[in-house]
């Protein structure tokens, strides 16, 4: 199944890219992709990194066809 995952911040930098589409096994978790992608890309402190599915943060679902994961830098308070 096709999922649409979107990069943000020092994220999209270590990846080099904004999105992509990944063809993923049907019944993937979230949990399951983030740390999938975090050693794709060695992405850097991967405890801080948040995921939105289809714009609701924190999300641990399975993922379904279409879906949109965004991996999102950490948030700075002001």
């Amino acid at each position: 199944m096709k999922i649409n995952i979107k990069y943000f911040g020092m994220i999209a930098e270590t990846t080099g890219k904004n999105e992509e589409i990944l063809d993923v096994d049907e019944g993937m978790s979230t949990v399951e992709l983030k740390d999938r992608q975090i050693k794709t890309y060695q992405i850097a402190d991967p405890e801080s990194v948040q995921l939105a599915v289809n714009h609701n943060l924190n999300t641990e679902v399975e993922l379904k066809e279409g879906d949109e994961v965004a991996f999102l830098p950490p948030f700075a308070g002001g």
